[in-house]
């Protein structure tokens, strides 16, 4: 291991330690790193507590509120089976590959309520958020991409996480200019609500 890889996940994880509350510290042992997703809503694997108005600040601006949610590190995510998608994106014109697992295995493994009328709300950092029904999310394969042509997404770019499907392959979409194909696929995608 490189050591400043090691230390690079140290100091996150020390991090993300020190900004939960003790309740929420305990709870989300199970996490080595700092929670990159928030799944609230109908879930019923719990692993960190309620909101904090002081400790969830960019919650508390976008008028969140929760009483039990399921984080997810990075390392929780690439845990889960990964599928590749091959896009164009609107950003450039050119086909790139971004590769994460389906969205509603991460939804299962929050222990989310998945019948085709419930709807997911996908938020972004900045406020930005797209509800798709469960049954679309399935029906257009959307995955939770953590790479973008191979290497993990950054913040202030794309990432760190992407709900993202392949437009090109759904015939309704790929008929639509590019601006138009991903109004509902926020990057920087840091919260969903599970709305069954």
């Amino acid at each position: 291991m490189k050591k400043r890889q090691f230390l690079g996940r140290a100091a996150l994880a020390g991090m993300a330690a020190a900004t939960l509350p003790a309740s929420q510290a305990s709870a989300a042992a199970g996490n080595a790193g700092p929670a990159l997703l928030t799944v609230t809503g109908a879930v019923g694997k719990v692993n960190r507590g309620r909101f904090d108005p002081v400790r969830d600040q960019m919650m508390f601006k976008q008028k969140l509120s929760f009483d039990k949610a399921h984080a997810f590190d990075f390392a929780a995510l690439a845990a889960l089976p990964a599928v590749t998608i091959e896009p164009t994106l609107e950003y450039d014109g050119k086909p790139h590959t971004l590769r994460g697992p389906l969205l509603l295995d991460v939804m299962k493994a929050a222990g989310a309520s998945l019948g085709d009328g419930g709807k997911l709300v996908l938020r972004a950092v900045d406020g930005y958020a797209a509800t798709v029904s469960v049954a679309q999310a399935r029906a257009q394969r959307y995955i939770v991409a953590t790479h973008l042509d191979g290497a993990a997404m950054a913040l202030g770019g794309l990432g760190p996480l992407w709900a993202i499907y392949d437009a090109d392959k759904i015939p309704e979409m790929a008929a639509k200019p590019l601006a138009e194909r991903f109004g509902s696929c926020p990057w920087a995608l840091y919260h969903i609500e599970v709305q069954a």
